[in-house]
């Protein structure tokens, strides 16, 4: 009986991995769609996104189920919450992946970035996608030290962030304000992304330690 609800446990767990390796990789090909303007591309990263929506739905249900008839408590209840407020992430980074995709899609056969900030743009998209393997690999490995050092990871974010709001406000601006508005979304969407993908690692600090990251004392060692 254990056993069977250990498995359970597991497949929460490997719901979560496979979401966040899937959300990942279409951050990573919604940029491309979007610097490219490739419109299969995007296509396939809308259509994709309902993959993510029907894991999250699973995981809901497994997760109800194992509360219906387990009733965890300490540790294991836990794992069962911490793990439905994780998948409630992925499926919102599964969004704002499919909101840059549209946005391609909206401009094609236009790129919506302009030559001067595709490299600002670029970076932000890599950097989304790596900070989301990361949280799929603390779920995996639930290591502590890696999930805390998402953080100050995603401070490049917030340069990047700042930096397409630099060029928009630099009176040399001459894209116009339609494409003014596209960069301020798209830039947030990626900043989002990226909040995300911290607040996994978060709450899987959580989930180890049952206190929250903000919370734990500096000189604490952690395994």
């Amino acid at each position: 009986m254990r056993e069977a609800y250990h498995a359970e446990l597991g497949a929460i767990s490997d719901g979560l991995v496979e979401m966040a390796n899937l959300v990942g990789s279409a951050i990573g090909l919604a940029t491309t769609a979007l610097l490219d303007a490739d419109l299969q591309l995007a296509e396939s990263v809308i259509s994709a996104d309902q993959r993510v929506d029907d894991l999250q739905r699973d995981l809901e249900n497994r997760a109800i189920a194992v509360l219906a008839r387990q009733q965890p408590v300490a540790t294991d209840l836990r794992i069962v919450v911490t793990s439905l407020r994780m998948s409630a992430d992925l499926e919102r980074s599964g969004d704002l992946a499919q909101h840059v995709a549209k946005l391609a899609r909206m401009r094609y056969p236009e790129r919506a970035v302009p030559r001067d900030l595709r490299r600002t743009i670029l970076e932000m998209g890599q950097l989304a996608q790596r900070l989301m393997a990361q949280a799929a690999d603390v779920i995996l490995t639930q290591d502590v030290k890696v999930a805390l050092r998402l953080e100050q990871d995603d401070d490049r974010m917030d340069e990047l962030h700042r930096t397409t709001f630099q060029h928009l406000m630099d009176e040399r601006w001459h894209h116009g304000v339609e494409t003014a508005v596209d960069v301020a979304l798209v830039g947030r969407y990626y900043e989002r992304f990226a909040d995300h993908a911290v607040s996994v690692a978060q709450r899987v600090v959580y989930l180890v330690t049952g206190e929250h990251a903000d919370q734990l004392p500096t000189d604490r060692p952690l395994a």
